[in-house]
């Protein structure tokens, strides 16, 4: 059913990186069953004896886990996909009991935790489709269907920010006032601080108007940016189902937001009351919402979750001017941006970029202001690369590109630099990558692959030194703090793809692969796998089969959910056995390598490695020609049809 291109040219010397990369998955594969024995149960739940006293917490639980189905999808063990599922199952139970959930489901809560929450489940129904259709297509039904009271329809809004399954959790906070704690108004200030008179001193918590009543009347109800997140629970539905409905909402419900948008000169606002006025609740403020512009984290949380509902808008109507419900509001921050030392910043971020600059955190760079109030722009930070990024990687554009140049030229640091750390979002490379890519950085795979191995490493270690803990309810980030699991890299380097955006969105890949001999995603057992350009008109990879004596079968996949089109393919070839040399030769000859190209006209091409081979791969893909789908290249087959064109 598909093309098939043989490899021809040996495999003398195993490059660096394929290798690194085989023993990571190596590693990782001890590092989660290390992690499952030390810190969870037989269900599959986390150890844990106390209670939940607040509406936050649920992301914990699910986000320890997140990216374990996607070392399964990258080529993980066989049992880690089972492993997953049982994880998810475990915690769904144990958050039940603890009164967070409600049929399996957020009972209500905010929109930039909740996209957190639901990274382990997108990508369990990406793994397994037909096991979490039911699952999938019910909880988009919570927004899809209007009768469960989380959407209006006439006014195309979501009604409250905390929203889920239980249409009786309303508001922010259980009690008199929000639980502001003192750390917090000190790192992010009051949210509604001009409720309060000037000048006029910090009351009791319980009789403070920017925590109690007026934040319950002002911010307990109406839509606010941070739930455009949802459009990415349905587009996993939609991409599951193909179900005309999903299409119709995402269209709907982004393109209202995307309307506010341009009607406030491009820049997204980040509330709209309940009679669908934008500022209706906070006299005229088009800032101020629940995680919006002046609440903790600005940008970071409404960045995210504008990027997550414009590329499910794109994706699901093949409309690309979707993306402007985010690219106004990334180059008016742009534009106020100060050259600076961290330093030297009013961030509200310190843990974030103080790992992440290393070193540079004294070195002049660019810095961009996340949040907005009465006073104008501040909070300024670096800038936060995952949005540029992913608007980049989706439309493949010119001014996308000539974006992340401009943001390059800016920069005070190298973006060669390679520094071990694992941020909450598993993420945080993408300027080392956008160098490689680039061409200018070879090195950048094994460097990678080195950093991502000290993560690994250094968690095993504090998981060493933290099991057996008794955890108390403040400390529940300790398990995502020890999840041994890295993705990151390989992500990069297999799929040529950034990671996923973390507050709720679907992975973005130029490439996957599927294991031809057993039908499952991900590479096969030795099988190494290199994304060095992610150019439409040349997307390259290398593929390496290091076993010695066996051979593998590669299926090559255009697209995270086969999306694109490979129009061609031009390989390396290696017909000349001369190389080989005579018997009574003490060495060999350098082979002879030249190429051939093949037509392929469909999602998929499959690759024969025999045993120590290695084949570079230049695809000519035609983006986003065909309807994504999380189908696999053996229904396909089974099926005998291919995927139909893009709506």
């Amino acid at each position: 059913m598909h093309p098939v291109i043989t490899a021809s040219v040996p495999l003398l010397e195993p490059p660096g990186w394929a290798t690194a990369q085989r023993e990571l998955f190596d590693l990782l594969d001890h590092a989660w069953r290390r992690f499952a024995r030390d810190f969870t149960e037989a269900d599959g739940r986390l150890r844990y004896r106390g209670r939940l006293s607040s509406r936050d917490g649920a992301d914990d639980f699910y986000e320890v886990f997140f990216n374990w189905p996607q070392l399964y999808l990258l080529g993980g063990h066989d049992d880690l996909l089972a492993e997953s599922e049982r994880h998810w199952e475990g915690v769904t139970r144990q958050l039940t009991e603890l009164g967070m959930l409600k049929d399996e489901f957020e009972r209500g809560y905010d929109w930039f935790h909740q996209g957190e929450s639901l990274l382990l489940f997108y990508f369990l129904c990406m793994a397994a489709p037909e096991r979490w259709a039911g699952r999938a297509r019910r909880f988009a039904d919570l927004y899809v269907d209007a009768e469960h009271g989380n959407y209006d329809p006439e006014h195309r809004i979501i009604r409250r920010p905390h929203n889920g399954s239980d249409p009786q959790r309303d508001g922010l906070f259980d009690g008199d006032a929000y639980p502001w704690l003192p750390q917090e108004a000190r790192m992010y200030g009051y949210p509604l601080e001009w409720t309060l008179p000037a000048g006029a001193e910090d009351p009791p918590l319980e009789r403070d108007p920017r925590l109690g009543e007026e934040m319950r009347r002002r911010m307990g109800s109406g839509d606010t940016a941070v739930n455009l997140s949802v459009a990415g629970l349905v587009q996993n539905a939609l991409i599951l189902t193909g179900e005309q409905r999903y299409r119709e909402w995402i269209a709907e419900y982004v393109g209202a937001w995307r309307e506010r948008a341009a009607a406030h000169g491009g820049v997204l606002p980040d509330n709209v009351a309940p009679d669908g006025t934008v500022g209706g609740l906070l006299g005229g403020r088009w800032y101020g919402g629940h995680y919006g512009w002046s609440w903790p984290h600005g940008w970071y949380s409404v960045g995210h979750a504008a990027v997550v509902a414009a590329l499910a808008g794109a994706s699901a109507t093949g409309d690309d001017t979707y993306l402007d419900l985010v690219r106004p509001a990334l180059d008016e921050i742009i534009s106020h941006g100060k050259t600076m030392a961290f330093v030297e910043a009013d961030s509200s971020l310190q843990s974030k970029w103080a790992v992440q600059l290393g070193e540079d955190v004294a070195t002049p760079t660019l810095h961009v202001p996340f949040r907005y109030a009465d006073g104008g722009w501040f909070d300024y930070n670096p800038m936060l690369m995952a949005v540029p990024m992913a608007l980049w990687h989706h439309s493949a554009s010119t001014a996308d590109r000539e974006r992340l140049d401009r943001l390059r030229a800016a920069s005070g640091y190298d973006w060669r630099t390679v520094r071990a750390f694992r941020s909450k979002e598993e993420a945080g490379h993408e300027e080392p990558w956008f160098a490689f890519l680039s061409g200018d950085d070879p090195e950048y795979p094994e460097r990678i692959l080195a950093a991502a191995q000290a993560q690994v490493r250094h968690r095993l270690t504090r998981m060493e030194r933290y099991r057996g803990k008794d955890v108390p309810e403040a400390d529940i980030h300790l398990w995502q703090q020890s999840n041994p699991v890295v993705t990151e890299a390989l992500v990069q380097l297999t799929w040529g793809g950034p990671q996923v955006v973390y507050n709720g969105g679907l992975q973005q890949a130029r490439l996957r692969y599927h294991d031809a001999e057993t039908e499952r995603p991900g590479l096969p057992p030795s099988v190494a796998a290199l994304v060095s350009r992610i150019d439409p008109e040349a997307t390259v990879v290398e593929l390496v089969n290091l076993d010695p004596a066996s051979g593998r079968s590669v299926i090559v996949q255009a697209g995270a959910y086969a999306e694109h089109t490979i129009r061609t393919v031009e390989h390396t070839v290696c017909e000349d056995p001369s190389w080989i040399g005579d018997l009574y030769d003490y060495g060999h000859g350098r082979p002879a390598v030249t190429s051939a190209t093949v037509l392929a006209d469909g999602p998929w091409l499959r690759v024969d490695l025999p045993r120590s081979t290695r084949i570079r791969l230049t695809l000519g893909l035609d983006l986003r020609t065909r309807t994504p789908s999380y189908r696999t290249p053996f229904d396909a087959e089974s099926e005998g049809e291919s995927e139909g064109e893009t709506p």
